[in-house]
């Protein structure tokens, strides 16, 4: 069973940056079977949104809001993902939700998903 906490959200200024860290955390099997991580995101009443998602070989990919100001990377021996946050929008205002890919030697996939950390751009 893997389990994901985030942390490092809060309120920010549209010109200012935040950074988010996820920390995953189980048996040594799961863990070593996670082959991606990744952030979405949830404002209100909307639905929950691909962000940015990184192998464990670092391969990257955003959603086009993202692009150019977010930053995904990986801590392979911490087990940690961040979202570097640099210039958001006030419109990516949400909730941030840590994601990852637990594929099991029979091609089984899990995802599993973390509590959330909230994130507030305003002036």
């Amino acid at each position: 069973q893997v389990q994901l906490v985030e942390s490092g959200g809060g309120l920010v200024q549209p010109g200012g940056s935040l950074r988010l860290s996820c920390v995953a955390s189980g048996s040594i099997f799961s863990i070593g079977a996670i082959g991606a991580m990744g952030w979405y995101r949830q404002a209100p009443e909307k639905e929950r949104e691909f962000v940015a998602h990184i192998t464990r070989d670092g391969r990257t990919n955003y959603a086009d809001s993202a692009k150019g100001r977010f930053t995904i990377s990986l801590d392979n021996t911490k087990n940690t993902v961040y979202l570097q946050m640099n210039s958001p929008k006030p419109e990516q205002t949400a909730v941030y939700f840590c994601h990852a890919i637990e594929r099991s030697n029979l091609n089984n996939i899990i995802h599993h998903w973390g509590q959330g950390t909230k994130v507030t751009v305003s002036s």
